[in-house]
């Protein structure tokens, strides 16, 4: 068999240059998107040696000295990237638990109405945040709810004590996941509504022939039919749980609840810019980080498929 695929490998490489020599036009068309890749997403992984490296700005990325393990043991051993590190994972895991399925039930409601005009005009309203940046939602968010803000002020014409909503810690964590609901369940919500529009129509009718409330028919056809879409969006929104959400936490902080919001994304960015740079200390949190997602989204690949709901890596490999 060994001796056959041998002889084989010649005619089949003569067979895929024939191939791509038919299809050139195609391949033309992808050839920038595969540059831009090439370029931008796998060159700069050779920075990532830096996590092994005393950097050195004189000698540059690839004369600095090896330091072998020496970054990552200085990580593991400080107590202010343990707390960054615990505190991202209660905070993304909130976010999956709490903003995850808000696109899901927007969607679902979506679907159940009957006034397409209505339906469109909403649609339009829900996905129109996704399209602000965090740096303006913030803002409008901080000349809402600021001690000065249009909140306060109408506090203050009804001769109520005005409220610090920005300056309470307990209340940073559910501005954030409020503020993400509020920006991307209705731009999120789409493939949802992509997927339903896809479902057979035929179903339904027999459903509703059958005498299936239309609850029963949301439960028993588009759930089980969302399923696979569900199991992808949730196992990207797993495999990003370590390095999410900076913009979002980075713009609606300050001083007084910073401590509430010191994630790994955050962590990073600040032993990088504002304080005294260690480049080789920050790449070791950043590919530690790395690393983390990729076993969480394989994890959540293996759950979604022992449970029925399908899979993103294994499905990607058998070519569906």
């Amino acid at each position: 068999m060994h001796a056959k695929s041998v002889v084989n490998a010649p005619a089949k490489r003569k067979r895929l240059r024939t191939e791509i020599w038919k299809n050139r036009e195609i391949y033309l068309l992808i050839l920038p998107a595969v540059a831009w890749y090439i370029v931008m997403c796998y060159f700069p992984m050779g920075g990532l040696s830096l996590a092994f490296k005393s950097y050195k700005g004189k000698l540059g990325i690839w004369a600095s000295p090896w330091t072998g393990m020496k970054n990552f043991t200085s990580v593991f051993a400080s107590p202010t990237f343990s707390k960054a590190f615990w505190m991202t994972i209660w905070i993304n895991v909130v976010e999956v638990v709490v903003c995850f399925p808000a696109p899901i039930v927007l969607a679902l409601m979506l679907n159940e109405l009957r006034m397409n005009r209505y339906k469109k005009t909403l649609q339009t309203i829900f996905t129109f945040p996704n399209f602000l940046s965090w740096i303006i939602v913030s803002s409008i968010i901080k000349n809402l709810l600021s001690v000065d803000g249009a909140l306060n002020g109408f506090l203050a014409t009804l001769g109520l004590e005005p409220v610090s909503i920005l300056g309470e810690k307990k209340l940073f964590r559910p501005l954030i996941y409020i503020s993400g609901i509020w920006k991307s369940a209705g731009w999120s919500s789409i493939i949802y509504l992509a997927t339903i529009s896809g479902i057979d129509q035929s179903q339904y009718e027999a459903a509703e022939i059958d005498g299936a409330s239309r609850w029963q028919r949301l439960i028993f056809i588009t759930l089980p039919s969302l399923l696979p879409t569900i199991s992808i969006m949730f196992i990207l929104e797993i495999g990003g749980m370590m390095s999410g959400h900076f913009d979002r936490i980075y713009n609606l902080q300050n001083d007084i609840v910073a401590s509430e919001a010191e994630t790994l994304a955050l962590y990073i960015y600040r032993i990088t810019f504002e304080r005294k740079p260690d480049y080789g200390f920050s790449t070791a949190v950043s590919m530690f980080c790395s690393v983390i997602n990729a076993t969480l989204m394989i994890a959540a690949n293996m759950v979604s498929k022992k449970l029925g709901g399908g899979g993103l890596i294994g499905d990607v490999n058998n070519g569906h």
